[in-house]
């Protein structure tokens, strides 16, 4: 299973049982975070998961702002909450902007895109990911 996480959102993506494919799942609204980590605990017990990929939002110049700190003490606290899942950060540069054009290939309209952009740059990592590692 795959997260991009951002600041009103978390867009959710798992591979197919032979670990080939990404598909989007679920973009959780954010709200508070011990609800973010029950639905992501709902999700990950619904996809069996076991580990998790979580895009990390480095700068166009490989260094790590911000961002990748938010990133990183919320799976912190993922992995406090579920320690049994294994946790993997993957470098997330442009899988917004890769998402958003693949939306827009496809014919999607604005309001349409808005609402799954997050888990499409969910795919985005997650896909990655697992080619990576074939």
């Amino acid at each position: 299973m795959s997260l991009d996480i951002g600041d009103r959102t978390i867009g959710i993506a798992v591979s197919d049982l032979l670990g080939l494919t990404a598909q989007g799942v679920e973009t959780i609204r954010r709200r508070k975070e011990e609800d973010d980590l029950k639905r992501l605990g709902e999700l990950m017990e619904q996809y069996e998961t076991k580990s998790l990929v979580s895009g990390l939002p480095k700068n166009m110049d490989g260094s790590e702002g911000e961002r990748c700190q938010i990133v990183k003490e919320f799976m912190a606290k993922v992995k406090e909450t579920y320690p049994e899942v294994e946790v993997t950060f993957w470098d997330e540069r442009l899988s917004t902007v890769a998402a958003s054009r693949s939306l827009i290939e496809a014919d999607v309209s604005r309001k349409k895109r808005k609402k799954v952009i997050d888990k499409m740059a969910a795919v985005f990592i997650l896909q990655g990911y697992l080619d990576s590692i074939r």
